[in-house]
């Protein structure tokens, strides 16, 4: 790879674009404003109005508002009683959240390579990994793009194992036409600010059973008694019982009040993300220096990212250099993720290394995420398409 310092492009946008703004109307800030006017702050009225709204929406018999989709994992592994010994199957390309709530709860995360195309996890890795001590297998929905379900809960059946599935990036993808969050045991969806909607911060889990549900509505909030959030209204008491060691893993009124609007969007948002997805494919797909992201099934993709891979042999910089060259050109662009096997921290807990997972390592390698959100213009969009031909062009082999 050639060392020399980028020339300064001709060209540039007057504005730098950044990897992600999210969108905020008027019919948001203006429930916040009523929150905080009604003195209801915490977890209530429009917290559970959130939850009957989301629930609808995917068509889950229960939805249990939480602070993130982080608190979501980690009561999902709790409620599910994995203990000491128990393995959780999991991808390495993923952020650190969805191994992390594992170790939590004394179990160990066991990775599976993906699919070269998707990204999503390998269910032939998945099966190679089961053994006796395997508990429940936690897919990824990578970039929005569903994991193969129909094979994932045939070897979940098999084995009797739980499936919790991580779709963090998955409002509103679909798994031959059924919604996500409708197909497995547990499912927890992040609303955090670069999230397809957001509450800033927080996260919904789905699933349809219902003792299921009561234990988590009950363990997200200190283990406390059913309705305990009710203890200070008109209605409610002030006598509480602890019935388990439980965290503090509420949504607020406040979060739950930009969801409700975001929410009425999600459709319309999605729409922007396809169409944005589609403009990028007929921009860039002749370009043989990239690999574009894979479609999913009957459209079924959430679109949450749109991630191109550089095929650095064709070209005389490397990905890192690309991305400084987008951004001389005033474009924005990440990276997701950097998998958990190539993390220290993993490496020593769990004693994989860079070799184990090639197929992770190698669209890591070459993974950048170009902005996609409904924010942008089809400009910007034709922008980046523009800057990223550019960067190509002037460096390829």
């Amino acid at each position: 790879m050639s060392n020399a310092p980028l020339e300064i492009p001709s060209r540039l946008r007057h504005e730098f674009l950044p990897f992600h703004r999210p969108f905020i109307e008027a019919d948001e800030i203006e429930e916040v404003a009523d929150t905080l006017r009604s003195g209801w702050l915490t977890m209530g009225p429009k917290t559970l109005q959130f939850e009957r709204d989301f629930a609808a929406y995917v068509g889950a018999p229960h939805a249990i508002a939480v602070s993130s989709a982080t608190a979501g994992l980690h009561l999902a592994v709790d409620a599910l009683g994995l203990q000491p010994g128990d393995e959780v199957i999991t991808s390495p390309y993923t952020f650190t959240a969805t191994a992390a709530v594992v170790l939590h709860a004394g179990a160990r995360p066991v990775f599976a390579d993906v699919d070269e195309a998707t990204l999503a996890i390998d269910p032939d890795e998945v099966a190679r990994r089961i053994t006796p001590r395997t508990r429940a297998l936690m897919p990824v929905h990578m970039a929005g793009h569903p994991c193969d379900m129909d094979a994932l809960h045939a070897l979940a059946e098999r084995h009797g194992l739980a499936v919790i599935e991580d779709a963090a990036h998955a409002l509103p993808a679909r798994w031959r036409g059924r919604m996500v969050g409708t197909l497995s045991d547990l499912t927890v969806f992040s609303f955090y600010a670069g999230k397809n909607i957001t509450t800033g911060e927080g996260g919904m889990m789905t699933t349809a059973r219902p003792e299921l549900a009561a234990r988590l509505r009950t363990r997200r909030l200190h283990g406390i008694s059913r309705d305990a959030w009710k203890r200070y209204t008109a209605q409610g008491s002030w006598y509480y019982e602890v019935e388990y060691p439980g965290f503090k893993y509420n949504m607020t009124d406040i979060n739950a009040a930009i969801g409700l609007h975001q929410l009425r969007k999600a459709d319309r948002f999605h729409g922007v993300r396809a169409a944005y997805a589609a403009r990028y494919r007929a921009g860039l797909g002749d370009v043989p220096e990239l690999v574009m992201p894979a479609d999913a099934p009957g459209g079924g993709h959430a679109w949450h990212l749109f991630i191109v891979r550089v095929r650095e042999e064709r070209l005389r910089i490397g990905r890192d250099a690309v991305i400084e060259a987008l951004r001389a050109r005033n474009i924005g662009t990440s990276v997701h993720f950097i998998p958990l096997h190539l993390q220290p921290f993993y490496q020593r807990a769990l004693g994989c290394g860079p070799d184990d997972f090639p197929r992770a390592t190698a669209a890591y390698r070459g993974a950048i995420s170009l902005p996609l959100y409904p924010r942008m213009t089809e400009d910007d969009v034709d922008d980046v398409v523009d800057a990223v031909r550019e960067v190509i062009a002037r460096h390829r082999r």
